[in-house]
């Protein structure tokens, strides 16, 4: 059999931190007197802990010294730590263990690319770590997606050549990256916003394991 690597990211295609990253930013915001939105905080989406809040000064005008970042880079960390502690098993999301189980039942390699430097400890609290064969994350890498480097990293650990490798990604960087990487590019999410992915699925409920069984012969 085809011995493929599935590369997954971590924040809204195997579990919904998102959320938890939208409240911790929004508090700094709030702190700062900068309306934060929802649909700010899609913007924000597989970019760097820096970048985010550059992109949230930028939204408030605000022009501050180093040290005031490294402050609030801090304070959102953990603010975002407290909400993990109560992280479990039922925050995966629908459809993905289905997934992860059947690529393990056929011998696949699986590797998580996440640009979150709290993938382990996410991984440990969801009792998943188990299933990835190779986990690289931000602590890994220094150039953020759309570079692919966390990608590539991991199709290299795992042994597999790019064009064999498959990434599941729910953001448009993470997508612009397993495209730059010449890796079969899956969208978890809107077809509208990651229209760059070869595949798009609104979530994992809606791909029938006869579309994974198909990536690994094809």
């Amino acid at each position: 059999m085809n011995k493929k690597a599935f590369i997954f990211d971590l924040d809204g295609v195997i579990v919904d931190t998102a959320k938890y990253h939208f409240l911790a930013w929004q508090k700094i915001a709030a702190e700062l007197g900068i309306e934060f939105t929802p649909e700010h905080n899609e913007h924000l989406k597989g970019v760097s802990r820096v970048r985010s809040l550059d992109l949230i000064l930028e939204l408030g005008k605000i022009e501050a010294s180093q040290a005031d970042k490294d402050r609030w880079l801090v304070q959102k960390n953990e603010d975002y730590l407290s909400y993990l502690v109560h992280m479990n098993y039922s925050e995966i999301l629908p459809g993905v263990m289905p997934v992860l189980q059947y690529l393990k039942e056929q011998n696949q390699a699986i590797a998580l690319g996440s640009a979150s430097k709290n993938a382990r400890p996410i991984l440990e609290k969801t009792g998943i770590m188990e299933y990835f064969d190779v986990i690289i994350d931000g602590n890994d890498v220094s150039n953020a997606k759309p570079d692919p480097e966390v990608f590539l990293q991991a199709a290299r650990k795992l042994g597999i050549a790019n064009d064999q490798s498959i990434v599941f990604e729910d953001s448009v960087a993470g997508v612009q990256a397993a495209n730059i990487a010449g890796m079969t590019s899956v969208g978890i999410g809107e077809h509208n916003i990651l229209h760059e992915a070869q595949y798009t699925f609104k979530d994992f409920t809606y791909m029938d394991l006869s579309f994974i069984e198909s990536l690994i012969k094809k």
